[in-house]
């Protein structure tokens, strides 16, 4: 009969690494971004690939980003369902090309969170950009 050996310093591994997700998860959920629901007065700038701005102000009770767009008047966007949420490639009927990409910014920083996440302040100023990849052919 064969005698099974025990990697201690694997067990030991497992442990830690189970530790740090526990940790990285009460993190989480302790510091995520609280959303104030009462109303709040946003806006919103879209520049498109030939630099044209639209300029929407919109009053609010959303909580997230992507509601603030459903509620600005003439703004039209679709995009493709994903894990972080909606991965848009379509704002008023200009889609991207192949490397390019929507860039989203809230008081002049880049978002943290997809648009289904991105929390809406009172007094936020949100930008949406048309930008190109560097590594595009076109």
């Amino acid at each position: 009969m064969k005698k099974i050996k025990f990697n201690y310093q694997v067990i030991f591994a497992v442990i830690i690494l189970f530790l740090l997700m526990t940790a990285m998860a009460v993190c989480y959920q302790r510091f995520k971004p609280e959303v104030n629901p009462d109303e709040k007065k946003v806006t919103l700038t879209v520049i498109s690939k030939d630099k044209e701005k639209k300029e929407y102000s919109i009053d609010t009770d959303a909580q997230y980003l992507e509601q603030v767009m459903a509620q600005a008047e003439d703004l039209e966007y679709s995009g493709e369902a994903g894990s972080y949420g909606l991965m848009v490639d379509t704002i008023n009927g200009q889609t991207v090309l192949k490397g390019d990409y929507w860039a989203f910014y809230v008081n002049g920083q880049f978002c943290n969170y997809g648009i289904s996440q991105q929390p809406v302040y009172n007094g936020d100023a949100f930008e949406i950009i048309y930008t190109t990849g560097d590594w595009n052919e076109d």
